[in-house]
């Protein structure tokens, strides 16, 4: 197992989440929060709490992934959402495939912790999408935005969206090259007061990310 681990957590607004996040971090994993326009003072909290701060100009969370990882210096690397709705101490076991060569890329099955955590919408919406890659041979339940791979894989992908639609390209792409995927249920929480979602806390957000997803599904079939 590595002795030390990035972990990309893209950031908008999540001032009121960071410091739980950011302590529960298990030793030897390193936060790189990457901030995407936070007007709350997200990068100054980040900053105290021991985090190195990247700053992504271009909005979206595709951009905001993909600059944390370039940033990355480790060999394996997480990314993880920044609002509080994921248990850090759950990264050990999603590393724990990739970094024993038996999986190149471990992703979260979200498991609501109580009813209500995940609006219907939110979650119509991801079980279609998930249905649509099942369809395609990917065989996953979720596009979970908790995940772990090889720095240099994952660049190797060439991932081009820099929106919503990021984690469905990357899961294309991966599955296309034969990338072998292990899917780990993980305890999906309320996210941290005072924090919103952009995607799963209204149906404008989820309707945003759907819209993004079927670009990426025809830009992918626009290019077979």
């Amino acid at each position: 197992m590595p002795t030390q681990i990035d972990v990309v957590l893209p950031c908008l607004d999540e001032a009121a989440a960071l410091p739980g996040v950011l302590a529960a971090l298990p030793p030897g994993y390193r936060a790189i929060v990457v901030d995407n326009g936070s007007r709350d003072g997200s990068p100054e909290v980040a900053a105290r709490h021991g985090a190195r701060v990247v700053h992504e100009p271009r909005r979206g969370y595709g951009a905001a992934v993909h600059a944390g990882v370039e940033a990355a210096a480790t060999e394996l690397v997480c990314v993880l959402d920044a609002d509080g709705s994921f248990d850090p101490g759950e990264l050990p076991a999603l590393v724990a495939p990739v970094a024993a060569g038996v999986a190149d890329l471990a992703v979260g099955r979200r498991r609501p912790v109580r009813a209500g955590v995940w609006p219907w919408h939110a979650r119509a919406g991801t079980a279609l999408v998930a249905a649509l890659l099942r369809h395609r041979g990917v065989p996953l339940r979720d596009l979970s935005p908790i995940r772990v791979a090889r720095r240099d894989a994952l660049l190797g992908l060439g991932v081009t969206d820099r929106a919503f639609g990021y984690p469905l390209e990357l899961l294309i792409r991966a599955a296309a090259a034969g990338w072998r995927i292990h899917e780990r249920d993980v305890a999906y929480a309320p996210r941290a007061a005072g924090t919103r979602s952009k995607v799963s806390g209204s149906v404008r957000g989820t309707l945003r990310a759907t819209r993004d997803f079927a670009a990426v599904l025809r830009s992918v079939d626009g290019a077979r």
